[in-house]
């Protein structure tokens, strides 16, 4: 092995990444059997943040810019490792790049019905989806509670739990909203913004800042619309007779196209109208009052005859008519 290999593989002297895709939040840079040169150049591009870890020990951060590595800007390093300050040999490192920019359009979503009480339809199950956006906030706490020493971490490894996240805020405030579900449409926004608010702390422990949140449809299951829709079905049918009217005439075309050709959507208009003003008319006239039974009636339960009309018996009154 020359000289010059030899020096290329036991010494680094840049240090970068250079993304290759959007899944990958945190990746270590590859030091195996790799020193550090005092004096390399750390390259940390707009979108990144780079993290030295010693021992397992979170070290300095550094955010966009080219940095060279000298004792005197990794200052939380010199003290773990009691460096004197004019330092200057090769040394062995950590060193993690996260990537900082916003993930959007993540979608979550009920995967089962929440049960929440409701002002008008007391228990009601609704679901819910929609989309989310975050990024990762502080690395010193993601790599901590997230993605620790290994290769790389990506958005596969978390995704789940943001999820469920986002939806025990959700169920945690709809718990306490007093928005009754046919309401919840046209309060989305503010919804939104309060599980975004609920739910920003959960993001933060984990390192991460939640950026935006929100809901794309608030529905009921299959079979609690089918009871909704009847019961808006009997609030638009309202006027009963007027309702009845309405059907009548949208029955017009096929009665008149089962009568066949001209004539008979003559007779199928007419039929309509005539059956439409006849169910209208017998809709609001009032019932015609019982007929009296006439004189000479003789009641069947005490055998009295009358002397006058009557409905009842003046005797036992029963009725009569």
């Amino acid at each position: 092995m020359g000289i010059a290999s030899f020096v290329k593989k036991q010494f680094i002297d840049v240090l970068q990444w250079t993304e290759d895709g959007d899944d990958v939040l945190a990746w270590r840079f590859p030091t195996a059997d790799l020193e550090i040169q005092q004096g390399a150049r750390l390259i940390v591009r707009d979108t990144q943040m780079a993290l030295f870890v010693d021992q397992g020990k979170v070290a300095d951060l550094f955010g966009p810019g080219t940095h060279p590595i000298h004792t005197r800007n990794l200052p939380v390093l010199t003290d773990l490792r009691h460096w004197n300050k004019q330092f200057e040999s090769p040394f062995k490192s950590e060193v993690y790049f996260f990537s900082v920019r916003q993930r959007l359009g993540q979608t979550w979503g009920t995967a089962n019905a929440l049960t929440i009480r409701d002002r008008e339809f007391g228990a009601v199950r609704i679901r819910a989806f929609g989309v989310y956006g975050f990024r990762v906030g502080d690395p010193r706490v993601m790599f901590r509670e997230l993605s620790g020493t290994r290769d790389s971490y990506g958005l596969g490894d978390l995704e789940g739990q943001l999820r469920n996240t986002l939806v025990s805020a959700l169920t945690d405030h709809l718990g306490g909203s007093l928005v009754p579900f046919l309401d919840m449409a046209a309060n989305q926004e503010a919804l939104a913004r309060a599980v975004l608010g609920k739910a920003q702390p959960a993001f933060q422990a984990l390192g991460l800042s939640l950026v935006s949140f929100q809901i794309q449809n608030i529905s009921l299951p299959e079979e609690l619309q089918e009871r909704l829709d009847e019961r808006i079905g009997m609030g638009i049918v309202g006027d009963l007779p007027r309702y009845t009217q309405f059907q009548t005439a949208r029955s017009i075309p096929t009665a008149a196209a089962n009568a066949g050709g001209a004539a008979g959507a003559g007779v199928g208009v007419g039929a309509g109208i005539a059956m439409g003003q006849a169910m209208g008319q017998a809709m609001q006239r009032p019932a015609a009052p019982a007929a009296a039974a006439p004189v000479g009636t003789v009641c069947p339960r005490c055998s009295t005859r009358l002397d006058r009309p009557s409905k009842f018996c003046p005797e036992c009154g029963n009725a009569l008519a």
